[in-house]
């Protein structure tokens, strides 16, 4: 299905000192010079030696045979042939890069620049000397990135450490919704019911939605929401039950969230309100399903404001032609009010091996990488072949199913691509088709979505997104691997147990288990942390 749709080309949210236009030339390079491409000398110069760099890039199994390997296809040929340094690329699996991280490591191979999302293994390579300090090497040897750090500090504040080393480079995606919670509309309205704004309402409208039938079939076959994977969590955010908060200037744990969120479940599943074998459905799919076959009211979305959330409504309204989906703000609790799991605005993926035999080169690849040209290229194509370009629009896609084939599965090629370079054209919203029904009737979800979550007023309820909090160190962070599934069974027990076992009394008993067991030493170390960096850490208040 084309989804692309001729929006104005906003004014670009990432700056460089010289932004190359959208207009591209056929091989990717801008029609308007960057800084760099200033800076080249002339072709009297003598030539410059290319250096020679490894870089890892994950394999997930998704290229076609056709289009080559993820070491070896048209964009690792596009970089080699466009960039200014010779690049081998090594295959590191998705699912596993850790592990395989770990062996190149300790066998003196790992690549020059490791490119890997996962925050709490970045850190751990850090805490072994294992990556490079990176902020001499960028003043001295960067264009491109270091105009990028200029106009936008919170790159460096993100990626610099206690030590007060810069480690990582990173991208900026903009304030991005992530998780979202949809209501029926057509059950509300044919129960005379608002949107609910409090935890209260919230529970009234559950129970209407399971006892006075809102779809009107005349048979007892509705839920009221989904309480696990993604709803859980959702449900975690309303309540700011979220393992830490802040409160009175200090980091302190959230038991007290935890006893009026789990009271509020069990008073679903006592009441016959949600699914009863709810704790079964570890991955969210059963509640998926049913919300697919217009079984649920109320239901968390993963990507609710982007793709995510388009392929399940369309499924529903497949299914349920007349369905109508809006999505809503959490309602406030006791505890306040606040908003579900964002993006990530700004978000470290790349480091250089502390044993890089030239990080010189590796700058000048990572300058190469945040150009404007070629974030373009890789992110939509080349021009004429993926894509056509138009003064003042979006990007216009000329052939969806091309693009599909030879595009789209080269999002790990885009590691260090900043969506806010393209402005408007780098939200979802703008790929939506304005010729298609159904495409402008989800566009109204999303911004319902971004209205309702991207408000400073209604915070997400973590310290800050989980890419920001700092590692546990490695004794610590065993005490919470060995006591969370007791804690969460003490939990389970009272939520399914009836009036033979209280939510309090299962908090009550999970807290006495984490001091037994060494948590009052994590939480000393979260709150110690808190003191001595709260005032330079990237907290809840800077992500917007």
């Amino acid at each position: 299905m084309r989804r692309w749709v001729h929006a104005k080309w906003w004014t670009l949210a990432l700056t460089f000192t010289v932004v190359a236009g959208c207009s591209n030339g056929g091989d990717g390079t801008a029609s308007s010079p960057s800084v760099s491409d200033s800076a080249r000398p002339t072709a009297s110069a003598t030539p410059e030696k290319r250096g020679k760099i490894t870089v890892s890039v994950y394999d997930r199994g998704t290229i076609a045979a056709e289009e080559g390997t993820a070491i070896n296809n048209r964009w690792t040929k596009w970089i080699n042939e466009n960039g200014p340094v010779d690049v081998e690329f090594v295959a590191v699996p998705r699912n596993e890069s850790k592990q395989k991280f770990n062996v190149l490591f300790a066998s003196g191979s790992a690549p020059d620049l490791i490119m890997e999302f996962d925050t709490n293994y970045r850190n751990q390579l850090i805490g072994q000397k294992q990556l490079m300090p990176i902020g001499d090497l960028i003043d001295k040897y960067s264009v491109e990135y270091k105009a990028m750090l200029q106009k936008n500090p919170i790159l460096r504040k993100m990626a610099t450490r206690e030590d007060g080393n810069m480690y990582e480079f990173g991208r900026l995606n903009g304030v991005r919704t992530s998780l979202v919670e949809y209501v029926r509309k057509d059950w509300l309205d044919a129960l005379g019911l608002d949107v609910p704004k409090t935890v209260d309402e919230l529970y009234k409208v559950a129970e209407a939605f399971v006892k006075q039938d809102p779809d009107r079939n005349g048979k007892d076959d509705t839920l009221a929401m989904d309480v696990t994977f993604v709803g859980g969590f959702n449900l975690n955010s309303m309540f700011q039950d979220v393992g830490y908060k802040v409160q009175n200037g200090t980091i302190v744990r959230t038991w007290e969230n935890k006893i009026a969120r789990n009271n509020f479940v069990k008073k679903l599943y006592d009441n016959g309100l949600i699914d009863k074998d709810f704790l079964t459905d570890k991955n969210g799919e059963k509640a998926k399903q049913d919300f697919i076959s217009g079984k649920i009211g109320f239901y968390g979305a993963n990507g609710g404001g982007n793709a995510g959330g388009y392929t399940v409504v369309e499924a529903l309204k497949k299914n349920n032609p007349k369905a109508e989906i809006i999505a809503i703000e959490l309602p406030a609790t006791q505890l306040g009010q606040f908003s579900p799991a964002i993006g990530n605005p700004a978000q470290a993926t790349a480091a250089i091996n502390a044993n890089a035999k030239d990080p010189v080169a590796v700058i000048k690849f990572v300058d190469f990488l945040v150009k404007q040209s070629t974030m373009m290229t890789l992110n939509y194509g080349l021009e004429g072949v993926h894509y056509k370009a138009v003064p003042n629009s979006c990007p216009v896609i000329l052939d969806a199913d091309k693009k599909k084939k030879e595009l789209d599965w080269n999002i790990d090629m885009r590691m260090l691509v900043s969506t806010t370079a393209f402005g408007e054209c780098g939200t979802y919203k703008s790929t939506l088709n304005p010729n298609n029904l159904f495409d402008m009737g989800f566009k109204k979800i999303v911004e319902q979505s971004d209205t309702a979550y991207l408000n400073p007023a209604r915070p997400i309820a973590e310290i800050t997104h989980p890419e920001h909090m700092p590692s546990l160190p490695s004794d610590l962070q065993l005490i919470v691997t060995n006591t969370s599934a007791q804690m969460e069974s003490y939990y389970q027990q009272a939520l399914i147990g009836g009036s033979k076992y209280s939510v309090e009394q299962s908090v009550k008993d999970a807290q006495a288990y984490w001091e037994k067991s060494g948590g009052l030493k994590v939480d000393q170390w979260y709150a110690d942390w808190y003191a001595k960096n709260k005032g330079s850490a990237i907290l809840a208040k800077d992500l917007y």
